[in-house]
């Protein structure tokens, strides 16, 4: 049987006085990789967000590997091995792109080697001396996802790696998040290129009004693909 990597129970997150999350409900076993898909502001962000403990408050329940995480601050969540790689990159723009790849520790012993990170993203390794302000959007979409692979964390949250890239660098990204997939990362993804995240999930979540409102398996996405749309808006 799979075993739940992530769980999530009745979450609830406010920033300040704006309460966000109303009551989430989803799970995640070990080597999948599931999608929160929703409209701008559905709360998609908010979600990944709360698992790392980057709102403001929040309750209900949040499990890593069967062990309650909702009261924990962010780093010691992050040592249970949690890679979060935000929609703004964070990269940090007056160091080389080796030097943002080799800052953040090491939260496990899985964490890939440079020459691994390299032959997985070739444009980082020639770029690697040059600063993070100087890297195209595409690259410092790269190096962000690259960052988290080296600390050694096995579950993946990603927000929106798509956002602004030109079709041949979705492309790339696309075979990389596959082949995460195969050597059995656990993948969180909010995306809101459907046609990207339909070929790499098992599992899509429907979020609006910040609960998840409909859950799409892989296999029945061709019969329910108009719902999808409808959800959507595309």
């Amino acid at each position: 049987m799979a075993v739940t990597m992530l769980q999530v129970r009745d979450l609830h997150t406010w920033y300040g006085e704006s309460h966000i999350l109303h009551g989430m409900n989803f799970e995640v076993a070990r080597g999948e990789l599931v999608t929160l898909l929703g409209r701008n502001g559905a709360g998609r962000t908010t979600a990944l967000r709360a698992i790392v403990g980057l709102t403001d408050r929040r309750t209900g329940s949040i499990a890593l590997n069967g062990e309650e995480v909702i009261s924990m601050a962010p780093h010691r969540i992050a040592r249970l091995g949690v890679g979060y790689c935000p929609e703004e990159r964070g990269i940090f723009a007056s160091l080389s792109a080796e030097e943002n790849l080799l800052l953040p520790p090491r939260v496990g012993s899985s964490g890939m080697s440079l020459d691994e990170i390299y032959q997985m993203f070739p444009n980082l390794y020639e770029r690697r001396r040059s600063q993070g302000s100087r890297l195209s959007g595409g690259e410092q979409q790269m190096l962000a996802l690259a960052r988290i692979l080296r600390t050694g964390a096995e579950l993946l949250l990603l927000d929106e790696i798509t956002e602004g890239l030109a079709p041949t660098l979705v492309k790339m990204l696309g075979k990389s998040v596959a082949s995460l997939k195969d050597k059995g990362y656990t993948i969180v993804m909010v995306e809101q290129n459907f046609r990207f995240a339909a070929k790499l999930a098992d599992r899509h979540y429907l979020v609006e009004r910040g609960m998840v409102v409909e859950t799409v398996q892989q296999a029945e996405l061709d019969q329910r693909i108009d719902m999808l749309h409808e959800y959507l808006g595309v």
